[in-house]
């Protein structure tokens, strides 16, 4: 596979099988993470970390930068304010994003005081408006990722209204976290863990709108489960297990997707991740901006912890290159 470290023109499908995607992770699904994952899998979606209309426009960093081997590829924003949300989709298609969605499911405080992510599910209209405007602007499809509700807002009937709202204004793709959210009295982790699951509420939502795509995020761990959502809806997000457990997408095309595509063994993975490593560090980066994805490769092998543990040691050094994957990996035994 070429490596390419600059995202270049691309020309955005026509369509993207939404049937597996890796959730977007603040923090964790950055450039070096999602080419990682590419390298195992041809279709399944990667999603940007949050990206916030603020950093795109004012911010000095290029935080839309990417390899084109991570197609299919969605940015995800995160903002409220229709005309700066409806510039960064205008911005986005011109990089080559083959999607935009809106973080309508974040439940931070920071987030919430940006006026954006999981309060603006009380706020229909609003996103609404934003889905309109920067779908005229631009020639790529805007979603919506959500949560079933927050706080009392929690009723089925909350959630439909919402749906029901939003896709007026043509939005015609929903991931929905079966969680709702809590903004006050929780933390983001715990906001993960503690509100209950209610998987039937996202079926019903599929049943009652079933002109739209419907995608289902939390706490599935396994592609036999994703397999069993997918009977009732169209597709499954995967969000901390992938991370923990990333070799699992080496059996994503064949087991989500039915394709034939061959399948990676991880000495090849790593082989193709050793000449980006040290390109990303030619580049001005550091070992550990990629090798710390990939810490769970070697999970359930004789001599991962020493796998974890050489690279928490050692890809953090001055100096260090490819070469600490390798040496890391010398110490796992092969079934």
């Amino acid at each position: 596979m070429t490596i390419i470290t600059d995202s270049k023109p691309y020309i955005a499908r026509a369509t993207i099988n939404h049937k597996l995607s890796v959730a977007p992770m603040l923090d964790w699904t950055d450039k070096h993470s999602r080419y990682f994952y590419r390298l195992m899998t041809q279709h399944t979606v990667l999603y940007t970390e949050m990206v916030t209309t603020g950093a795109i426009l004012r911010g000095k960093g290029d935080y839309l930068s990417y390899n084109d081997a991570e197609h299919p590829l969605v940015l995800q924003l995160g903002g409220s304010d229709v005309k700066a949300m409806t510039e960064c989709a205008k911005i986005a298609e011109q990089y080559g994003y083959d999607e935009v969605n809106i973080n309508v499911g974040c439940p931070s405080d920071r987030v919430q005081n940006g006026r954006f992510g999981a309060c603006l599910m009380a706020e229909p209209a609003l996103v609404a408006q934003c889905v309109n405007q920067m779908q005229s602007a631009t020639n790529i499809p805007v979603t919506v990722k959500s949560r079933i509700g927050i706080d009392d807002l929690d009723s089925y009937e909350f959630l439909h209204t919402f749906i029901e709202e939003v896709s007026k204004a043509d939005c015609r793709h929903f991931i929905i976290h079966a969680r709702k959210a809590w903004l006050t009295g929780l933390s983001p982790k715990q906001n993960r863990d503690v509100p209950p699951l209610d998987y039937d509420r996202v079926y019903q939502i599929k049943n009652d709108f079933k002109d739209l795509e419907v995608s289902i995020n939390g706490g599935i761990k396994t592609f036999s489960e994703a397999n069993e959502h997918l009977q009732h809806i169209d597709g499954v997000m995967i969000g901390r297990e992938i991370y923990n457990s990333p070799y699992m997408l080496a059996d994503a095309d064949n087991e989500i997707y039915q394709s034939d595509t061959i399948k990676l063994s991880r000495s090849e993975v790593i082989d193709l991740m050793v000449p980006y490593i040290d390109e990303t560090i030619a580049n001005g980066g550091r070992a550990w901006h990629v090798l710390r994805h990939m810490l769970g490769l070697c999970n359930g092998l004789s001599g991962a912890r020493k796998f974890r543990q050489h690279l928490s040691e050692c890809a953090g050094k001055d100096g260090a290159g490819g070469q600490v994957l390798l040496d890391a990996f010398n110490k796992v035994t092969l079934p």
